[in-house]
């Protein structure tokens, strides 16, 4: 446990912010599976909006320091090569 003031204050900081870091991962889960399930579905009109909002939570997420900027582009690049590889399959057929 922390004894000093600058200790325990910490511990509230961390709280608060372990808080607010898990409501942003959350919402960034969620849409990702989201944008997953449009794709099992073959939506690519729905699929393209859903991977449009995923990628504005996970910029605004790694803007604030809740991720990583390289860990969201990553996810975002997934997530793009999904949506455009459902796309061109469409076109395709």
């Amino acid at each position: 446990m922390p004894r000093s003031v600058s200790a325990k204050k910490r511990v509230r900081q961390n709280r608060t912010r372990r808080d607010y870091n898990s409501v942003y991962k959350s919402r960034i889960r969620t849409q990702m599976k989201k944008v997953l399930a449009a794709v099992a579905a073959k939506d690519a009109k729905n699929s393209e909006a859903e991977v449009r909002m995923a990628c504005v939570l996970l910029d605004r997420a790694a803007s604030k320091h809740v991720l990583h900027r390289n860990a969201a582009a990553r996810y975002k690049s997934r997530l793009a090569r999904k949506v455009h590889a459902l796309a061109g399959a469409g076109a395709r057929s």
